[in-house]
């Protein structure tokens, strides 16, 4: 069960190498790619960033889980990190088991804890010029957002350099900002799309 970044395209040929078993019968895979319209915009371009120490850390805690709830062989998530072009993949996850049952559930329950737990950020470019971070609505709903350093609604744009910045505006509670289902953050002072 491993769990990795690529600052490059993700090789799903080797990828699908690592997850090779003779005792597996199904192989799942999920492809997430850059699409051109989110939430009523135009969108031309992506960018992730992350604190890598905790997202490896939280992707690992994902893939046992996975591990631990379905039978699987081997699973594999790499997120990429950068700047990415509309079609690009952002994200893969692979899944060997012994029968496709629980390779397609276990795909799905690594997807979809990866979108909602590992700290990792979007910033959504548009066809007008504008951009905006993109965040999680989930993360004001967990208990931690209750803290007061955590009240904003809209996190601000997050600074990965820092070594404190698990999430933003939730760095003190050590909370991950999930990336993907989201709320928009503007940046240069443009409002967000109304959800």
């Amino acid at each position: 069960m491993r769990f990795r970044f690529a600052n490059h395209a993700i090789d799903t040929a080797a990828a699908r190498a690592e997850l090779l078993d003779p005792g597996a019968g199904g192989f799942v895979t999920f492809e997430g790619w850059v699409r051109d319209f989110n939430e009523g915009r135009e969108v031309t371009a992506l960018e992730y960033e992350t604190y890598q120490v905790l997202a490896v850390k939280e992707g690992e805690r994902i893939l046992t889980e996975a591990a631990a709830r379905f039978p699987v062989r081997h699973a594999l998530c790499i997120h990429r990190v950068g700047r990415l072009a509309l079609t690009d993949m952002a994200v893969w996850v692979g899944v060997s088991a012994t029968h496709r049952g629980e390779a397609f559930d276990a795909c799905r329950f690594v997807i979809d804890a990866v979108k909602h737990r590992v700290p990792i950020w979007k910033k959504e470019h548009y066809r007008n010029g504008d951009s905006g971070w993109v965040n999680c609505e989930a993360c004001a709903a967990a208990p931690h957002a209750a803290a007061p350093h955590a009240a904003a609604p809209h996190a601000a744009a997050p600074h990965a350099a820092a070594p404190h910045a698990a999430a933003p505006h939730t760095a003190a509670s050590g909370a991950a900002a999930p990336s993907h289902d989201h709320q928009t953050v503007p940046s240069h002072g443009h409002e967000p799309n109304a959800a």
